[in-house]
């Protein structure tokens, strides 16, 4: 076998870091092996190398030639600190654990960017139709779950650029009364209102408690707790809480909508967004996506789907590993 045709089918392993579970899965020949795939809760382990270490021995797998890790944080200079818990990873890291001689870290945004090419049409809902005519362009990714952040993905002649942003953290858009309410009320707790302090999980716990206080009253629930809530239709608080959360929600996506111009498409994913999935209707999510003034029949020209599978981020991960092991 040459040593091409052995990287290629080489035995690899991934992970997709959360805010609250890690997703670990091994991969060979590029391809996920699904019945590899085991979720780790992050509050019960000291860090990565741990559960990596733990994974590969309930396997029994002495070691792996790659290993590629997405993490939902910061990356600089290939290593990464995680945004929403205090883990600092490194190459190192990842090679004592795993044995491996080829080691990539990305940001978590920037594995499912490099998905998408691998997602099976079943595993896209859409929200909003785009274009009669589909345009080529750059496509975008937005991440909503335990944080909140997006990358553009552009096809180039070298393959997929998927950029990093931390765009989670500008400033939440403010349009009406209600909405500088909010910011003043988010401030009051960290001194700086920002997307992700309103649109994600812990985003959406203290949104609830925003509008309790606008109902006048004083109430505070987990984001499960919140979307039973809202499913039940039976507190207006929550319902108050789902219509304020699509709002803000259509009105950032279409902000970076005119930053990205991804006519390929923009793609929610994340467990929030896909809890949402349900209330982002053309009404709710679709009339604040394009309330852009002048601007608005131009955002009607940009695709928006919800991403429904949970290990996505694997598939970037083992795209991008058999890229870079095969350069």
């Amino acid at each position: 076998m040459t040593n091409q045709a052995a990287t290629a089918s080489a035995l690899v392993l991934l992970a997709d870091i959360g805010g609250t579970n890690t997703r670990v899965a091994l991969a060979e020949g590029g391809t996920v092996r699904h019945d590899t795939i085991r979720r780790f809760a992050n509050a019960a382990h000291p860090g990565l190398p741990a559960i990596l270490a733990t994974y590969l021995a309930d396997l029994d797998v002495a070691g792996c030639a790659g290993a590629c890790v997405a993490a939902a944080g910061l990356v600089q200079d290939g290593v990464a600190e995680l945004t929403n818990l205090s883990w600092i990873i490194t190459p190192d890291d990842i090679r004592m654990a795993t044995g491996a001689a080829s080691v990539a870290i990305l940001n978590d945004l920037q594995a499912q960017g490099h998905a998408l090419d691998r997602l099976a049409p079943t595993s896209l809902r859409q929200i909003l139709p785009g274009a009669r005519r589909p345009r080529d362009g750059a496509r975008l990714v937005i991440g909503v779950g335990t944080g909140f952040n997006a990358a553009p993905v552009h096809r180039t002649p070298a393959g997929l650029l998927v950029v990093p942003s931390e765009c989670g953290h500008s400033s939440l858009p403010l349009r009406e009364e209600e909405d500088l309410r909010l910011a003043r009320f988010v401030e009051a707790a960290h001194g700086f209102a920002g997307v992700e302090d309103v649109l994600s999980g812990r985003g959406l716990e203290r949104l609830y408690a925003f509008c309790a206080q606008e109902a006048g009253q004083k109430a505070e629930y987990g984001a499960a707790e919140i979307m039973a809530r809202i499913a039940r239709g039976t507190d207006p608080v929550a319902d108050h809480t789902c219509a304020l959360f699509t709002r803000l929600l259509g009105r950032v996506a279409g902000d970076l909508a005119l930053v990205h111009l991804p006519y390929g498409g923009l793609y929610l994913v994340g467990g929030v967004a896909r809890a949402f999935t349900p209330y982002l209707t053309a009404a709710t999510f679709g009339a604040a996506f394009r309330d852009k003034g002048r601007f608005s029949d131009f955002l009607d020209d940009f695709p928006v789907r919800v991403i429904e599978d949970d290990y996505a981020a694997l598939e970037g991960c083992a795209a991008h590993l058999a890229a870079v092991m095969a350069s």
